[in-house]
């Protein structure tokens, strides 16, 4: 640390490069916080999470029970232990609950005061944060399995929605109508993503095995269908062909640089792909246990030298180095089957749900002080480094 600050200040280093590797360390350290605590609201299992990127002290939960809980992570006392408490909740006695399971939440990207749900029971709402009502709801006519708005439009309000139809449909809040569909798929939809650097580019997963990206201003179909096998046919049989996995793809995450895009299926495979040119860049992450029937939320790392994925892995937590495919550790916390999760990119902080109805709040361990900050004793300096122990010892000892 010392060394770093000192090569910043004499100009030899990037002053970018302590907090990436800072960044880096807190990443590398992530373990489940005794000190801090989720409060438990969700009666079933929690299937989405998301923390608003405006502050980033507020965190939104959908759970299989229909309910929808909107959580402040702030320690306002900065006295531990503490829990992140619900400041309010569409429970099921709310006039406007959902009446199936809520598969996906999402802040509003500019603002607080909105966010959207979709649940199984076919309907997409855009809440009012402050008056806690829908300001508008979407009824389509399968079951909703997800949906996204883009973290980075300036030029268009589109929510692009995954059906059991293999249909996706793009809804938007300027006009509160379905504006497009997107057809291409032949099985339902079970994943979707907008591109962070491309405000029209959308990147679809189906249950068909076949990830798809899109250009929402074109009428005619898709620009291109993902294959894992990069257009060499000796490597593909007849039925994966032109597919990105060889079972149900369930989980889209682009890097926070769109360069980027991670897949996840039903085969146990996660694979990296060139965003631009749709290559299989065959990075290997070895098993990555899948069994979910739904959608997989998983998140990316921001900021770090270099980047990760923490993934969902039965009821564990995984995290990879995304360019070099090394699984780094398991996070085991949670009692049933980890459904999604939610990075805080500001504090390198990792939130978690799970089918046993828990929030768990991953916590990088703190740095230990340096001799400065510590005791002047000798035992206290002994303690972080070896020059300072006393190796004297009297004769009489020796022999």
């Amino acid at each position: 640390m010392l060394g770093f600050l000192s090569s910043r200040q004499i100009g030899i280093e990037d002053p970018l490069r302590l907090k990436r590797a800072e960044a880096t360390r807190r990443v590398l350290c992530l373990e489940l916080n005794k000190d801090r605590d989720v409060q438990r609201i969700h009666g079933g299992g929690v299937n989405s999470l998301d923390i608003e990127p405006v502050e980033r002290r507020y965190m939104l939960s959908g759970g299989a029970d229909g309910v929808i809980v909107i959580y402040d992570l702030e320690n306002n006392s900065n006295k531990t232990p503490y829990t992140c408490r619900a400041l309010c909740t569409v429970g099921r006695s709310h006039p406007h609950v959902h009446k199936y399971s809520v598969e996906t939440v999402q802040w509003y990207p500019h603002d607080t005061g909105m966010f959207i749900s979709s649940s199984f029971d076919e309907t997409l709402k855009v809440w009012d944060t402050n008056m806690l009502r829908p300001a508008e709801v979407f009824e389509f006519e399968e079951t909703v399995y997800c949906h996204h708005m883009s973290p980075s439009a300036t030029k268009h309000c589109l929510i692009a929605v995954g059906t059991k139809s293999p249909e996706v449909q793009l809804c938007d809040l300027k006009s509160g109508s379905c504006t497009h569909i997107l057809q291409g798929h032949r099985a339902e939809v079970l994943s979707v993503a907008w591109s962070p650097r491309h405000e029209y580019i959308l990147a679809t997963a189906s249950a068909d095995s076949k990830v798809r990206f899109w250009d929402v201003r074109r009428a005619s179909g898709s620009l291109l269908s993902l294959d894992q096998h990069n257009g060499e046919k000796s490597k593909a049989s007849s039925e994966s062909a032109n597919t990105a996995h060889n079972g149900r793809v369930n989980g889209l995450c682009f890097t926070v640089d769109g360069l980027h895009l991670l897949t996840t299926g039903t085969d146990d495979r996660m694979r990296l792909w060139n965003s631009a040119t749709g290559e299989n860049t065959l990075v290997n992450y070895g098993k990555v246990v899948n069994k979910s029937r739904k959608g997989l939320k998983f998140a990316v790392s921001s900021g770090c030298s270099s980047e990760f994925a923490f993934v969902p892995y039965g009821s564990a937590l995984a995290i990879y180095s995304i360019y070099s495919g090394e699984l780094i550790t398991l996070l085991n916390g949670h009692y049933s089957n980890v459904d999604c999760c939610a990075f805080h990119t500001d504090f390198q902080e990792l939130y978690s749900g799970g089918k046993d109805s828990n929030i768990l709040a991953w916590v990088p361990v703190p740095r230990e002080p340096d001799l400065e900050e510590g005791d002047s004793g000798k035992g206290a300096r002994s303690r972080f480094n070896p020059a300072f122990e006393d190796a004297w010892s009297s004769s009489d000892e020796e022999g």
